[in-house]
């Protein structure tokens, strides 16, 4: 069976999926092509499902400053696997959803895994062995990224983010590997939850590529919520039997920690594997496939979008990226992406987030005399009575010629939702007089970014 399509999707991930609703609507007939559930990483198994558990997890510390609020709360016991199924549900009710916005834009599913048989077709294998022969005008590759396993005895042991969304209960205690934004989240999801949790990091901070002064401010609150996180510690080796949870790290340095489970949050890499990228002559560059301003590879009328091309791993940007080559290619629209200005959250507890330059990156790009740093750092008012908790962190990075606002940086509650504001403000250009003449809510935290002393 043959089908011809102006564009064939691979994947239907969050890239994908704006890509295919966008071309069809603006009347292309559209495939898009997927083995797994229609949602791809952020629904699956990503951002929605992991902010679920950070939702869970944070009830610990309610609960736990109730009293200070004259709450009367008696005895408290937590039932992972009843969170773990909710979760679950709400993932399988998203995954429904998608589905239907599919049908709704008159894009076709077909259900199976697709891989290049030259640079204008594609070959798809269901899961019930039917192949199905499709070919494209254009196709574009949306198959998004996969946890990477460290290449260490007994790596096979170990669970990756993945996992953590599929387990029945969780064990009392655990270690984490790692010290990106998953490994950090996972650990304070975890830590709220009950389990003890050990973090190993290789290097000496945690949350490389984010202002360092904010990261030392998430490792205080996570050490101070009882998280042993270890510094210049790497596993050389992981043994145990699987079945009842019993597992030893070994780290390289001899030490050996036992624990009811290992997480391996070592980074991601793009899924190319299966793709047959080769028989349609796309190139790759490592492990991803290099891409131009336009998302066009180095093939004419093949394109990526999104994890694939591992430039900013986020769902909103490959949101952007779909819908910015639907736009360009099918809605005589012509538009690129802009990826100088992102913002990024961190959802652990506390939480991190931040917009334009760090402060290092800032004083890399002007030096040290050409920018001024602007910070507040207390105990927000949600804490006074219970007096516990870490504070606040506030910076704003200013370039002094100009006064022009490069960067805003937080930790602290709702950080993201503060952030997602001042990137509007600072993507206009704001100058900190831009900030200043703003009138501040008060009292709230965010007022704290337009009261900042020169």
């Amino acid at each position: 069976m043959s089908d011809t399509f102006d564009l064939i999707v691979l994947g239907a991930g969050s890239g994908g999926l704006a890509a295919a609703k966008r071309a069809a609507s603006y009347g292309a007939r559209v495939a898009i092509v997927e083995g797994d559930r229609v949602g791809g990483t952020c629904v699956i198994r990503g951002c929605v499902p992991k902010k679920l558990l950070v939702y869970g997890s944070a009830y610990r510390h309610l609960l736990a400053d109730a009293a200070s609020y004259g709450w009367s709360i008696g005895e408290v016991r937590h039932d992972a696997a009843t969170l773990l199924a909710n979760v679950r549900a709400e993932v399988d009710r998203l995954n429904t959803l998608h589905i239907g916005f599919l049908e709704k834009a008159g894009v076709e599913l077909v259900r199976g895994w697709g891989r290049f048989s030259g640079p204008n077709g594609i070959t798809v294998t269901a899961s019930d062995g039917n192949v199905r022969e499709l070919r494209g005008e254009r196709i574009l590759i949306a198959v998004g990224g996969r946890p990477h396993r460290p290449e260490i005895p007994g790596a096979d042991l170990g669970w990756v983010s993945d996992d953590m969304f599929e387990l029945e209960t969780l064990p009392q205690s655990m270690v984490v590997v790692g010290a990106g934004f998953i490994a950090c989240e996972f650990a304070c999801i975890l830590r709220g939850l009950g389990v003890q949790v050990t973090q190993l990091v290789r290097g000496d901070h945690l949350l490389r590529g984010f202002d360092r002064e904010a990261s030392g401010a998430v490792r205080e609150g996570m050490e101070a919520a009882g998280i042993d996180i270890r510094f210049a510690h790497s596993p050389a080796a992981i043994t145990g039997d699987c079945a009842p949870g019993d597992f030893t790290v070994t780290t390289q340095s001899g030490e050996a920690i036992s624990c009811g489970g290992v997480l391996l949050a070592t980074g991601r890499r793009p899924f190319l594997q299966g793709l047959n990228l080769e028989a349609a002559g796309v190139a790759i560059e490592g492990h991803r496939i290099p891409v131009d301003a336009d998302q066009r590879t180095n093939v004419p009328g093949i394109y990526a979008v999104g994890d694939v091309t591992d430039r900013i791993c986020l769902t909103p940007v490959a949101v952007d990226e779909g819908r910015a080559f639907a736009d360009t290619i099918y809605g005589n629209k012509p538009r690129r992406v802009d990826h100088s200005l992102v913002a990024s959250a961190v959802f652990s507890q506390p939480e991190l987030a931040g917009v334009g330059l760090t402060e290092e990156q800032a004083i890399e790009r002007c030096g040290r005399e050409g920018i001024r740093v602007h910070r507040a750092r207390f105990r927000p008012m949600s804490q006074a009575l219970p007096a516990t908790g870490p504070r606040v962190l506030l910076k704003l990075i200013v370039e002094r010629s100009s006064g022009r606002v490069l960067g805003a940086h937080m930790v602290g509650e709702h950080a993201a939702e503060i952030i997602q504001m001042a990137a509007v403000a600072i993507g206009m250009g704001a100058t900190k007089a831009d900030f200043d003449r703003t009138m501040a809510l008060h009292p709230s935290v965010a007022e704290e970014f337009v009261t900042m002393p020169d």
